[in-house]
């Protein structure tokens, strides 16, 4: 069987996870990583006894690695993802993608000039509650979809540093909503503010397609309880999804119906995802793309918020 060879760089919590995965996927073969804290490396080493970097660049020079998946802080995704490609390696960037529409055009561009495969980590993507609730809209069980509404809420994780609660929690529904529907958002509204960070930490946003749906996104950093909810409302029905432990359940006129289902990790999923993409065996659920038009939702939100108006989606298709 064909194993792929991979690193992470980034080593943090997230990081972490991505070490952990990749180590059981069986057609993934962990062969290094790389983070600027040498404590966090040894620990690494310890657990994995893979090569580690200080310095990712000399990482790259490394042939047995294939794919790389990239856990740094959003503001450095940009830079390393750029050494990556043009070391010829494939890779999967944290989401966002980049700090701005500009740089993630760059990044697809240049992954497309070197022959290497660029994907996104939009996680939700993978979540089977995701699966089942888009399945089932497709096979009509609650009619027309009229309204698709998230809560994305918890307190302020310590992890994240240098982006505000948009482009943290929020681009996961935004990228969600292109999803579900198959259709592209024509305008979106946002208030936004910050009570106790340098971000902002609070912000509802509305997102108005041609047709139905309309999408309603709350995320905030300021809530006590951690909440991760989706609910679609449909002319015959409605269907209401935790993302936290998958339950899908289903409203109607008949009464409710919860269907019987097995946990699985998404980013099990996603990774596997990845690396079935580099071995050609399977198509990205999440394209460089995709992750270049959530950062440009998650742009025009950010303007709107400060401007209070509404923006216009212009152009998505020539992104």
């Amino acid at each position: 069987m064909d194993r792929v060879g991979v690193a992470v760089i980034g080593c943090g919590a997230w990081g972490r996870n991505h070490l952990r995965v990749l180590s059981e996927l069986r057609r993934a073969k962990l062969v290094a990583a790389s983070d600027i804290n040498p404590d966090a490396l040894r620990i690494v080493k310890e657990k994995y006894n893979i090569q580690v970097y200080t310095d990712y660049h000399e990482m790259l020079k490394d042939k047995e690695i294939e794919a790389i998946t990239i856990c740094t802080p959003s503001s450095t995704h940009a830079k390393i993802a750029l050494d990556v490609i043009k070391a010829g390696k494939n890779l999967l960037v944290e989401k966002p993608m980049t700090a701005t529409v500009e740089e993630a055009k760059i990044l697809i561009e240049k992954a497309y000039e070197h022959e290497v495969k660029l994907m996104v980590g939009h996680i939700e993507r993978y979540n089977p509650a995701v699966q089942r609730v888009k399945k089932m809209i497709d096979e009509g069980r609650i009619g027309e979809v009229v309204l698709i509404s998230s809560k994305r809420v918890s307190r302020w994780p310590e992890r994240v540093g240098d982006v505000g609660v948009v482009k943290d929690l929020a681009i996961h529904d935004l990228d969600l909503m292109r999803y579900i529907t198959g259709n592209e958002p024509t305008e979106i509204y946002a208030v936004a503010g910050s009570l106790k960070h340098g971000y902002e930490d609070h912000a509802n946003i509305i997102l108005k397609f041609n047709s139905n749906p309309t999408g309603i996104i709350e995320a905030n950093w300021i809530t006590p309880k951690k909440i991760r909810e989706l609910t679609v409302t449909g002319s015959e029905g409605r269907i209401v999804a935790d993302y936290i432990t998958q339950e899908v359940r289903i409203e109607n006129s008949n009464g409710v119906y919860i269907p019987n289902t097995q946990y699985e990790e998404p980013l099990k999923r996603e990774l596997e995802n990845f690396i079935n993409v580099v071995l050609g065996i399977e198509d990205p659920i999440v394209t460089g793309r995709d992750g270049l038009i959530a950062v440009y939702l998650c742009e025009l939100a950010l303007k709107s918020a400060k401007t209070g108006e509404p923006m216009r989606v212009k152009g998505i298709m020539n992104l």
